[in-house]
């Protein structure tokens, strides 16, 4: 008997604080009080008298708990909710106790006041909510173990705080095909079950997506519709309440705010909130919340989903073309599940087909769709949406600047802002997982999120104003490429005049701290290739030139053949397109080394007959003695007695120019062609006094050169250790130096002389393999040869 009264007073408990948060109250408690009042009114007396008093001071101790649940769910504290419960369960159960027949009659009067108040969850009742997977997961170990860890709780999960997990990352990731992989597997974990919202579901109910989702959390707990909360407040005390005794699951897909987790964090120890989320929600670290980035797919992980999707067959008959389709989209699952869409859908496409569709940019979202249904640019519009209007403008701004990677600087460029600014704003783009930052301070837009920003820019910027984005872009380059230039040389050639340029902008080079200007031109050169490549098509030539001649700096010390060429074949037309001759001529004549080092002779002749006819025109002395010692080494390959010619006019020119340092290179290459020639004795002098000469120029690089070319006249003079003692100083200076490129000249000639001395072919090959690390990295075709050569040890 003590425990049906005991269950009966618990049961009449809730269901009163239930009824106190419902529009009910004011008609129920009337009726409450007359039933305590009869109560304490047989306890009293049989009078009436002190029935009456009774039923009054039933009557006041119900309207002074009007204000106990309102305290206790406008805190809202889950506890506050219990402690009342349980009062209320203790009246209860002793009046049921002192009057055995008032248990009749409180069943009664429940049912009347509230007949379809909920009960109690049975026991027996576990949520099962969190969606099916309808295609398979791949890859995601590291991910799912970082969620296995984040959750782990300890050994007693019964006595384990309530765990909060928030994975974010870009849109169209994964995110939720990840959350829900991991409840799937995770379930034995959470035996009270598993409750889901999608929160892009309930974004359009103007403030009412959060109590809605406390809503949904309470109707899958027993609590019906007609005894609903009304207020969040209420709603979320509830939810504590009736989460208390429960270890659950609780997975809130697409949140956007944090304050839409902390209501439907559950109560039950051992429960857990998983969360995804597009953008960090690092607010949520104060609550004990740990942050997990969901990564795009990894070439394999790619890979694995489209054979999933379309057949291991289909995937290895074209595999080339396959991880071209991972490549185009980035690894993006989303990306990767409409591309496997449209090979499912049409039988006459193939992968080689859409990976040639998709390898331009210019319609690769648009390729990325089904039927014209833009699945890409849909499931990253929302995020871009939300953005404030000027991180909005920095994101488009974002998609037509011409760099990969950039520093807040950069960024402060392109959108015509300060640059405290700036990092304010790429602060929103990082938190919303439009944008990706990395410890060394770079940024980066993930590939079909930067299309997705220009496709923006095109719909909702002016017009011009890609032009002058690029402008800005291009100029911030061309200032910090020409401070860089100045620093490793300061009186090397330059036909541009960038003094005032530079004095306006602070030298990063010059700072405490700062870069070293060749590394930094290492670090950037793919940015600035770009640089090149947007400014030309935007026909800002006068920038393009001036860019380009600065930017040939980096190619003189670490050759990169292939984009040396690219750049000035690209300066070369912008200088003859802006009507500058001297330019022109500096450039064509520099283009005539990478040329040469590729192979292309008869394209290098072609360079250098034109840089003679426009240092003509320009009557510059200094240029006109530059371009001659191009073509004298133009000449060193093919006619040593023309090149001897060609670099003794342009030593003669430099002098009568007053140009030491060109006078003195001049002389080096005049000494290099004297021995090839056959003339040994006179390519020493000449070789000897043009050392001394660019040592009293503080050029170092360059009298390393001329060292290492005395060290082969040596040689051809028969002189082996001298000319093995001179090689080997030159070999240690130039990489000292980082001129890697003449390093491997001079590593070549040591392991040519040391093999010719009789000493073992094994002394020779550290040598070798030291250069052909050079010429690999650089792109040179000799590093060919100099593989066979060592294989062929």
């Amino acid at each position: 008997m003590e425990a049906e009264l005991t269950a009966l007073a618990a049961s009449g408990a809730t269901s009163l604080v239930g009824l106190m948060v419902s529009d009910s109250w004011g008609q129920a408690k009337e009726r409450l009080a007359r039933f305590f009042a009869r109560r304490r009114g047989d306890a009293g007396g049989t009078d009436g008298t002190d029935g009456t008093r009774a039923a009054g001071e039933a009557e006041d101790e119900l309207q002074a708990a009007d204000d106990e649940p309102a305290a206790a769910h406008g805190v809202p504290d889950a506890g506050a909710v219990a402690d009342l419960e349980s009062r209320w369960s203790q009246r209860l159960l002793r009046i049921l106790r002192e009057d055995p027949d008032a248990a009749g009659e409180l069943r009664r009067l429940l049912d009347e006041l509230a007949p379809a108040r909920p009960r109690p969850p049975h026991p027996d009742v576990r949520p099962d909510q969190v969606p099916a997977l309808t295609v398979a997961f791949v890859n995601r170990t590291a991910d799912l173990s970082a969620l296995d860890r984040c959750f782990a709780g300890g050994g007693d999960r019964a006595a384990a705080p309530v765990g909060i997990g928030v994975l974010h990352g870009l849109p169209g990731v994964g995110k939720t095909a990840t959350a829900c992989h991991w409840a799937d597997r995770s379930r034995e974990l959470y035996p009270d079950g598993q409750m889901y919202v999608d929160f892009a579901s309930l974004r359009g109910q103007t403030g009412g997506d959060v109590s809605e989702a406390v809503a949904m959390c309470l109707r899958s707990l027993g609590v019906s519709d007609d005894w609903m909360p009304r207020s969040l407040a209420e709603r979320t005390a509830l939810f504590w309440s009736r989460s208390a005794q429960r270890r659950m699951l609780v997975v809130l897909d697409d949140v956007s705010h944090p304050a839409q987790v902390r209501p439907l964090v559950p109560k039950g120890p051992g429960s857990a909130v998983l969360v995804t989320s597009h953008g960090k929600l690092g607010e949520l670290v104060l609550d004990g919340a740990r942050l997990i980035s969901l990564d795009p797919l990894d070439r394999d992980g790619g890979m694995r989903l489209l054979a999933d999707r379309c057949g291991e067959d289909a995937v290895a008959a074209e595999r080339t073309a396959a991880e071209r389709l991972v490549e185009v989209c980035g690894g993006l699952p989303v990306a990767l599940h409409v591309v496997a869409a449209r090979l499912l859908t049409d039988r006459r496409l193939t992968m080689t087909g859409l990976a040639e569709e998709l390898a331009d940019e210019a319609g690769r979202l648009a390729g990325l769709s089904m039927r014209g249904e833009r699945q890409v640019s849909a499931v990253l519009g929302p995020s871009y949406r939300m953005l404030p209007p000027d991180a909005a403008r920095l994101y488009r701004l974002l998609g037509w600047a011409p760099v990969r990677t950039f520093h807040s600087a950069t960024a402060a460029v392109a959108a015509g802002v300060d640059s405290p600014r700036a990092a304010e704003l790429l602060e929103v783009l990082e938190t919303a997982s439009l944008l990706e930052g990395s410890p060394d301070g770079r940024y980066h837009l993930h590939d079909l999120v930067r299309l997705h920003a220009r496709e923006c820019a095109e719909r909702e910027e002016a017009d011009g104003e890609r032009t002058a984005l690029t402008r800005r872009v291009a100029t911030h380059y061309l200032a910090l490429t020409a401070l860089a230039d100045r620093a490793i040389r300061a009186d090397r050639l330059r036909i541009a005049d960038l003094s005032a340029l530079v004095a306006d902008t602070p030298d990063p080079f010059a700072s405490p701290g700062g870069p070293a200007p060749l590394e930094w031109l290492e670090a950037e050169r793919t940015n600035i290739l770009h640089v090149l490549r947007a400014a030309s098509q935007r026909q800002l030539h006068d920038v393009v030139w001036k860019l380009a001649e600065v930017f040939t700096v980096l190619f003189l010390h670490h050759r990169h053949l292939a984009m040396w060429r690219e750049c000035l074949e690209l300066g070369a037309a912008a200088a003859a397109a802006d009507l500058v001759p001297a330019a022109e001529a500096r450039l064509r004549s520099l283009l005539s080394r990478p040329l040469l080092d590729l192979g292309e002779d008869d394209r290098a002749r072609a360079e250098l007959e034109a840089a003679v006819s426009c240092a003509e025109i320009a009557d510059h002395v200094v240029l006109r003695a530059s371009v001659q010692e191009f073509l004298g080494r133009y000449w060193d390959r093919a006619d040593p007695a023309r090149a001897i010619d060609a670099y003794t006019h342009s030593l003669d020119l430099n002098r009568r120019a007053g140009e030491a340092r060109g006078a003195a290179i001049a002389a080096y290459f005049l000494g290099c062609a004297q021995d090839a020639h056959g003339d040994h004795a006179d390519a020493l002098t000449t070789l000897r006094r043009a050392r001394e000469e660019l040592l009293d120029c503080s050029d170092a690089r360059m009298a390393a050169r001329a060292t290492a070319a005395i060290g082969t006249v040596h040689d051809h003079l028969g002189d082996t250790q001298e000319a093995l003692r001179a090689l080997r100083e030159a070999a240690r200076t130039l990489r000292d130096l980082d001129a890697t490129h003449y390093e491997a000249q001079a590593l070549v000639r040591l392991a040519d002389i040391t093999e010719r001395s009789g000493a073992p072919r094994s002394a020779a090959r550290p040598y070798l393999v030291r250069a052909l690390e050079i010429h690999e990295a650089g792109g040179s075709p000799e590093a060919r040869r100099l593989r066979e050569r060592l294989e062929g040890e």
